[in-house]
């Protein structure tokens, strides 16, 4: 099986479902090979931290990790370590000391699993400090170039559609317009892949620019047609017509999108007359049970990146295509930027159902 090795896992960036059943099929893998995991808490914090902060991660403690959501390690997606924000309000340089937690450690080898930007940063970190790094992806905007899947965006459109699917009779009861805010930060994958599912009437999504009178359009031609109400799903990064992105602002003076339903409620309100109410799922879709699909990735991805160390295949992530698991480059990966297809099957799909795009 190999020579013993020690390898150290973490959850970085936003969490999602799914995230503990990688860490389950990672232990559970590495097992086979009589190998030890420990698991490193709140992403690279834990890394940073004297003694750094682990747990070791033996089989029988994981079992129980298959529908848990969250992550059991925790995870954060503040603190560039490269600019790390101090107490002072300055910013620090504090990647030499993950490094250093790494190597004192012990760990011959590190899955990481997070996004493109959680990723990005995982890998400078490995090639500065010779850290023998393994990627996987999640994040429920399924936006990383190059894999059809990353864990969390199964179980996010699920939580998406399973809202319209609620929202679609309170709507026909009261003739009213529902609108279903999803996220989607830059990419609108939540919203087309629900609202195809869920029956939405309009789909906003940001890769396709929309006007008003097209949705208030496809709301009088229902009306025309006796049907008195209408789903509309809108992803979180769609833009006023202007092009203005709509955000609120943290306590930490940190900008996040919110607030687009209820923009697009009031004018919606105004051309048709219809009464409008906006629901916002907002975290709903990051957490909970995650779906089986997204257990099935999980455990998939996991096995394949501890196959990956014992190849000494590093500096890879593992990526799922054409329904089987590959690896790539963690570099050639993250610089590919995956949002929808505006000539995609999925708005061919939606345009032949006569699902308004706001186009």
């Amino acid at each position: 099986m190999g020579a013993y090795k020690r390898i150290g896992i973490l959850t970085s960036g936003g969490d999602c479902a799914g995230l503990n059943a990688v860490i389950r099929a990672v232990v559970h893998r590495a097992s086979t090979y009589n190998w030890d995991v420990w698991g490193i808490q709140q992403a690279t914090k834990g890394l940073m931290a004297r003694p750094p902060q682990v747990v070791c991660l033996e089989p029988t403690e994981v079992d129980t990790l298959l529908t848990m959501g969250g992550t059991i390690l925790g995870t954060t997606n503040k603190g560039n370590p490269f600019a790390y924000p101090m107490s002072d309000g300055s910013l620090s340089d504090r990647s030499n000391e993950i490094i250093e937690g790494y190597h004192l450690l012990g760990l011959d080898a590190m899955i990481g699993i997070g996004g493109d930007g959680s990723l990005a940063i995982l890998r400078r970190l490995a090639q500065q400090g010779g850290i023998n790094l393994v990627g996987i992806p999640k994040t429920i905007d399924n936006d990383i170039g190059i894999t059809e899947r990353a864990i969390g965006f199964d179980t996010a459109v699920n939580i998406a559609t399973e809202a319209l699917d609620r929202l679609h009779f309170t709507a026909a009861s009261h003739s009213r317009v529902m609108i279903l805010e999803v996220m989607g930060r830059d990419a609108g994958h939540i919203a087309i892949s629900a609202g195809i599912a869920g029956g939405a009437d309009v789909i906003l999504i940001p890769e396709i620019p929309y006007t008003m009178e097209s949705i208030c359009q496809k709301l009088r031609s229902r009306q025309e047609r006796g049907q008195n109400f209408c789903l509309i799903v809108v992803a979180e990064a769609v833009r006023t017509e202007s092009g203005e992105p709509v955000t609120r602002q943290d306590a930490d003076g940190t900008r996040r999108f919110e607030g687009i339903g209820h923009y697009l409620a009031e004018r919606i309100s105004a051309c048709s007359g219809a009464e409008t109410r906006v629901t916002v799922l907002g975290h709903v879709q990051r957490g909970g049970i995650p779906s089986p699909l997204d257990r099935l990735t999980a455990a998939a991805f996991g096995v394949a990146a501890v196959d990956l160390i014992a190849e000494e295949k590093y500096d890879h992530m593992v990526t799922w295509q054409n329904r089987q698991v590959v690896s790539v480059p963690i570099a050639e990966a993250i610089a590919q930027y995956s949002t929808v297809d505006p000539n995609g099957t999925l708005v061919k799909t939606a345009r032949g159902l006569d699902i308004c795009l706001g186009s």
